[in-house]
């Protein structure tokens, strides 16, 4: 890991708490970075504040909403200068069977997964022109971009969204020199994950059908995610990796019998 790769830059992370966000985090500060560390719990950025005092500031931000995303990245060039990169992270999903689906779990999710990315993106965006940096922005989607999941249409939905959305960011800003690009996790433990991780027999179902043979960790979908944002990656745009230890050549379990 090149230790200054980073050096000088200026990073926001969404769903920095915890994960996939807080291994990007931690793997962009080892690298140089300052971070805005992004997430509803403030008590989780409170103790990453202090674990890595002067250089992450976290920021309680609701993504669905356009003034809190608005003021996080205002709170880059407050306290660092500027913005260079930025990883949007924060998702979560309800589940449930279509014909039984709430139309208020519906919304959570399509407004958490892809309207958060939609206004992260917009702001990050709008910073970086103005100060003439040639950015990269990462956005996390899911394979489920790609594999429907058993009462996961909301979120299946969603992520496809995030990776059409960001083809046309990167489209649209690519006249800007700033990049944007999409990971597609597979399996990942995280506390997000736990109730499927957690379930044994559902777990070893998952397993079953990763040709590595095991479930991912959130330094699996950081050490990637941060080289498509680095110098490594300057000629990546509006590409899709999907990070999922092979998983999609393979099938998705029937998840109707866990429910």
């Amino acid at each position: 890991m090149n230790a200054k790769r980073f050096d000088g830059k200026v990073a926001v992370v969404t769903g920095a708490a915890s994960g996939i966000g807080e291994a990007i985090s931690r793997q962009l500060l080892s690298e140089g970075a300052r971070v805005v560390a992004a997430d509803i719990n403030a008590e989780r950025l409170a103790k990453l504040e202090a674990e890595f005092s002067g250089n992450l500031v976290g920021v309680v931000t609701d993504v669905t909403k356009e003034d809190a995303v608005a003021a996080m990245v205002a709170t880059a060039v407050e306290r660092f200068g500027g913005l260079d990169v930025a990883f949007n992270v924060a998702g979560a999903a309800r589940a449930g069977a279509i014909v039984d689906l709430a139309e208020s779990d519906w919304d959570f999710t399509v407004d958490l997964v892809l309207k958060g990315v939609f206004l992260s993106t917009k702001h990050e965006a709008k910073q970086m022109q103005k100060s003439g940096v040639k950015g990269a922005i990462v956005n996390i989607s899911s394979l489920n971009a790609h594999v429907p999941m058993f009462g996961g249409s909301a979120y299946a939905a969603a992520k496809a969204g995030v990776e059409m959305f960001t083809k046309n960011a990167a489209l649209e800003l690519g006249r800007d020199g700033i990049r944007v690009n999409a990971i597609l996790p597979g399996l990942v433990q995280t506390p997000l994950t736990s109730g499927m991780t957690g379930n044994e027999a559902l777990n070893q179902d998952f397993i079953n059908r990763i040709p590595l043979g095991r479930s991912g960790v959130p330094d699996d979908i950081a050490s990637p995610a941060v080289f498509l944002a680095s110098d490594a990656a300057a000629y990546v745009t509006g590409t899709s990796l999907v990070v999922d230890g092979g998983w999609e050549i393979t099938n998705y379990p029937d998840l109707s019998k866990y429910m």
